[in-house]
């Protein structure tokens, strides 16, 4: 069973930390057998959701193409950049957008809500960015998303990589790369179990309201 694991940066500086250590943990989800494909927050330019915007205008097309992305895929990898104490502007917008209905008129929660999700952060300073991966994992949480228990915070990230893309601390990159490996395999038990099961999957209440 091929599981195709959507590896999302928050990040869409070049030469970005984050996306760094992204390649790390999905060398790890293709060691255990996962397809990878990679995107940015960055690469959509999507507009700033609100609600009046979407009733005057309807969801971007741009937007359209990321829902079904995410239709095509059964985990998602996020690597969430630290931002004054936070998850990015950015990664938030394209989640919220994502959430939205899909043009069948189906609740876009399910494309989170279907999902096997890994979180990792990094950062110059020595927190690593552990707020914004705890705050991204809630967030996805909140929509449904079966977050695993593995995660990976890399402080100092700036004097952390070899010229190669690795961690020089060999056990740091063993432990992100063993992130990617748990969320396939973590992925591919849940759906052999729901295919056993014939399980529906739950999809929560809309995140946003229509007056928000």
């Amino acid at each position: 069973m091929t599981i195709k694991v959507l590896a999302l940066c928050g990040s869409g500086r070049r030469d970005s930390l984050n996306r760094k250590l992204l390649d790390v943990a999905a060398r790890g989800a293709h060691e255990a057998g996962g397809e990878i494909t990679f995107i940015s927050s960055a690469d959509y330019r999507l507009p700033l959701y609100e609600g009046d915007f979407e009733h005057e205008h309807g969801v971007p097309d741009t937007v359209r193409n990321l829902q079904r992305l995410f239709a095509e895929h059964t985990a998602l990898l996020i690597a969430s950049p630290e931002h004054n104490g936070g998850y990015t502007a950015s990664l938030k917008n394209t989640i919220d957008w994502i959430s939205r209905p899909l043009a069948s008129g189906e609740p876009g929660i399910r494309l989170i809500a279907t999902k096997v999700a890994a979180v990792v952060s990094a950062s110059p300073g020595p927190m690593g960015g552990v707020r914004s991966m705890l705050g991204m994992r809630g967030v996805l949480e909140k929509l449904g998303a079966i977050v695993i228990p593995q995660g990976f915070s890399l402080g100092a990230a700036h004097l952390a990589f070899t010229e190669a893309g690795r961690l020089s601390d060999e056990k740091a990159d063993a432990e992100v790369r063993l992130v990617g490996a748990r969320l396939v395999e973590t992925t591919r038990q849940l759906s052999r179990q729901q295919a056993e099961r014939g399980c529906a999957t739950h999809t929560p209440s809309r995140p946003i309201e229509s007056d928000a």
